[in-house]
């Protein structure tokens, strides 16, 4: 039923980061305080690392045996992701970077940057219930927690703006 396979989502999950970072880099640059422009460089950081991560369980899921997916008896996993890759949910192939040109303050920018986590959560979730408790779910669910602690982090900035 699935019309992509295991490389082509760890291939939209290393999009994601890589979009994620050129955000980060480009808000960065819009950032109007120092610990703001720190922030955004620290999460640019991190999406590389994570986008590291995922290759190298790219490069891994190429070379281990095929295991058999999760149990989805209706194949919820399966269709959240095609949801995703038709860009129904959002699409990765587009550079939320560009977005900045059109943000209007720093407020539209933290809250769009809590968006595109949030979005990149949720892919998360879908991905990690596709594949084999291990490893590669371990480090999936690590992802998930940094994202949502940047999302944490992002909020507090949005708090302290007025």
């Amino acid at each position: 039923m699935a019309l992509f396979n295991v490389d082509e989502i760890y291939e939209m999950a290393r999009q994601i980061e890589r979009n994620g970072s050129a955000f980060y880099r480009k808000a960065a640059d819009k950032a109007d305080t120092e610990a703001q422009t720190e922030l955004f460089q620290q999460l640019a950081a991190m999406e590389n690392d994570h986008e590291r991560t995922f290759a190298q369980m790219q490069a891994a899921a190429k070379t281990a045996a095929h295991t058999p997916p999760a149990y989805d008896p209706e194949d919820l996993a399966v269709r959240y992701l095609q949801a995703f890759v038709s860009g129904h949910v959002f699409d990765v192939t587009a550079d939320p970077a560009e977005f900045l040109d059109i943000m209007p303050d720093m407020k539209a920018i933290l809250k769009k940057a809590i968006q595109l986590e949030a979005d990149s959560v949720l892919f998360y979730l879908g991905v990690k219930s596709m594949v084999e408790a291990g490893p590669a779910a371990h480090s999936i669910g690590d992802i998930i927690e940094q994202e949502m602690g940047h999302i944490a982090q992002l909020n507090e900035q949005l708090k302290g703006l007025p």
